[in-house]
């Protein structure tokens, strides 16, 4: 039953938005949509600004959090010694294949002691391929953030701002979250 419901708000939300004004959903709207893990998910009463710290990036180089700016990022903070993070990743990588695209992205990022060998290792044994395997070495990015403890994701909208946050894992592969994600997308008019 609460499937359907989903489902139907989420087709009222898309045949209610005018595709050359759409309005991004209201908070409410997007906590109607929460179900399951999706309960854990907090939106944020104003959007947050995120810092430019840089990250290493898993191809090599630096990054920041702006350079996936035009895009919805969900923001997974995770480490290689973090039993949660090794059930939840999977799940993350389902999301990127389902959703990812111009308008979404799954960005991971391994904050503290993880070597770029045991990075690499841990996303073998799980499977994982479509993530990248970006490191904060030093926590810098985490401890500006206020990541204490992992997992823990963000959604950051396209104008590079924390919207909501979720301690702990989730199933980030659920029908509730893939609805909630695309109401976010569909609601800002990107495609």
């Amino acid at each position: 039953m609460k499937i359907i419901r989903q489902i139907v708000l989420y087709m009222a939300l898309a045949l209610g938005a005018n595709t050359s004004f759409a309005e991004a959903p209201t908070t409410a709207t997007l906590e109607a949509l929460r179900d399951g893990d999706m309960k854990k998910l907090n939106f944020h009463s104003a959007p947050q600004t995120v810092p430019e710290t840089a990250f290493e990036r898993g191809e090599g180089g630096t990054g920041t959090l702006a350079d996936y700016r035009g895009q919805y990022i969900l923001l997974n903070f995770w480490a290689t010694w973090c039993a949660p993070c090794r059930v939840e990743m999977p799940t993350l990588s389902n999301l990127q294949t389902a959703m990812g695209g111009e308008s979404f992205k799954v960005v991971t990022i391994a904050t503290g002691r993880n070597a770029p060998t045991a990075m690499k290792k841990f996303f073998d044994e799980i499977g994982v391929e479509n993530l990248p395997l970006h490191r904060d070495p030093k926590s810098e990015l985490a401890r500006q953030m206020g990541i204490f403890g992992l997992p823990i994701t963000l959604i950051i909208d396209p104008e590079g701002r924390e919207i909501a946050r979720l301690q702990g894992d989730a199933h980030w592969d659920s029908d509730s979250a893939k609805a909630l994600l695309q109401a976010l997308i569909d609601g800002t008019g990107a495609s």
